[in-house]
């Protein structure tokens, strides 16, 4: 495969906390020779939710995971199902797609959160859910300012009323810290993702997806009227192909996918449980899922155990001096918003990478030039939602041609700087650390 990261950017991560939390399904290697109707590349929630509605409509389906089931970005994000999907300001998407583009992208991401409560209902997917919605507190005065500001706008855009918190409130609603106020949208949930990942995975196989697990996509080519995917061990062909890689993609499979993602490292701590008694004293103790003000934001809440989970983006390699950075500053910057708990364990770390767009909104559709192959991916670490929705709307638009939004089916742009893209993060984060003070 061909990646731009350092090759411990896509191994293992052992200090994973929710792998602790359910058994990984039992996928088999693919060896020998396939057929199938739609070939899936990509074990995630984008491919598992295609493979499943494809599956549905009488495909036989077969899925690809490089790794082993919930290994990528799908098993190991924060469980943040909510709204967003796109980087792109609100206005600029205005510009771009017009007033009514705008409405339908709002309505496609209330739909996205929607999807995921769906199939944890049909298939009985016991998720640990918590938190009325997201919330988002502001790290300065003038960003409370601006989430006054927004709260109208917010209001509208989603069909909801939004609730602002006053920062001599915080506390009454168990969100002490160091800020200055809130937004609470009431949309949205959180979850523990492998065990979503893992209740998708049980469904498709039930509804006859053929899984495999350990079988990297080595070799992606047209064979006539079809579409030969080699791996380690094995061959499949297939009418389709569905990529769906998002930030674990490799550069030529297709060689179209060359620089029109940049994957970005996030990282996530997890705290041992913490005692009623250290919830006062901080005076956290709301179940909200939340994230702050900053354009470098951090993301954290509480699980349903006690334990805290706090994350934060800004890595910029995957050697070992720089991942001993991040590190530090991830517990640097956890300690400094919640100073009552800087003596408390930190019994997992991990980290994992998500994907953006030079467009910045996802691409669900056909890859141009390529008959029979069609991609989703792109969802700028707000993938929970978005991706297991984006894997549906492909899915419809493969089987009975529906349409996608009109903010989603834009084929992305190349970045520049080619496979040296990702040095384009350094002074991205370095503009956000000072817009942030």
């Amino acid at each position: 495969m061909r990646r731009i990261y350092e090759s411990a950017a896509y191994g293992p991560e052992p200090g994973c906390y929710w792998a602790e939390t359910v058994s990984a399904p039992d996928w088999p290697r693919l060896r020998g020779s396939e057929r199938a109707d739609v070939a899936v590349i990509g074990g995630g929630f984008t491919g598992l939710n295609a493979a499943l509605d494809l599956a549905a409509s009488g495909a036989r389906v077969a899925l690809l995971e490089a790794e082993t089931p919930g290994w990528g970005a799908s098993g190991r994000n924060g469980g943040f199902c909510c709204l967003g999907g796109a980087k792109a300001p609100e206005a600029l998407l205005r510009r771009r797609f017009g007033a009514e583009g705008l409405a339908e992208w709002h309505a496609t991401q209330i739909a996205s959160i929607d999807t995921v409560a769906g199939r944890l209902a049909e298939h009985g997917i016991d998720a640990d859910t918590h938190s009325e919605g997201e919330t988002c507190l502001a790290h300065t005065p003038r960003a409370m300012a601006r989430l006054r500001a927004e709260a109208e706008e917010a209001a509208q855009a989603y069909g909801t009323e939004p609730r602002l918190t006053e920062r001599d409130a915080l506390r009454q609603e168990g969100l002490g810290g160091t800020f200055h106020g809130a937004l609470t949208l009431p949309i949205g949930f959180a979850l523990n993702p492998r065990k979503y990942h893992h209740g998708l995975a049980r469904a498709a196989m039930e509804a006859g997806v053929a899984c495999f697990s350990e079988s990297p996509v080595t070799g992606l080519v047209r064979d006539g009227a079809h579409w030969r995917l080699t791996t380690p061990e094995g061959e499949i062909r297939a009418d389709q192909v569905v990529i769906a890689t998002n930030g674990y993609s490799s550069e030529d499979l297709p060689d179209w996918l060359r620089a029109r993602t940049l994957p970005v490292q996030s990282s996530i701590i997890v705290t041992r449980p913490l005692t009623p008694e250290e919830q006062q004293r901080q005076g956290w103790t709301s179940a909200q899922m939340s994230y702050d003000s900053r354009r470098l934001l951090h993301y954290f809440r509480k699980l349903p155990n006690g334990r805290f989970l706090f994350g934060m983006r800004g890595g910029l390699s995957a050697r070992p001096a720089s991942v001993a950075r991040l590190r530090a500053r991830i517990r640097r910057d956890f300690h400094a918003m919640f100073p009552e708990w800087r003596d408390v364990e930190i019994t997992h770390d991990w980290s994992g990478l998500i994907c953006l767009m030079a467009n910045l909104t996802p691409y669900v559709g056909p890859v141009p030039g390529h008959p029979g192959l069609h991609a989703s991916l792109g969802y700028h670490g707000n993938g929970v939602a978005m991706s297991s929705h984006s894997g549906r709307l492909l899915a419809a638009q493969m089987t009975t041609g529906a349409p996608v939004p009109a903010v989603l089916s834009a084929p992305p742009r190349r970045f520049p700087l080619g496979r040296f893209r990702r040095w384009l993060l350094a002074p991205a984060y370095a503009a956000a650390e000072t817009l942030d003070l």
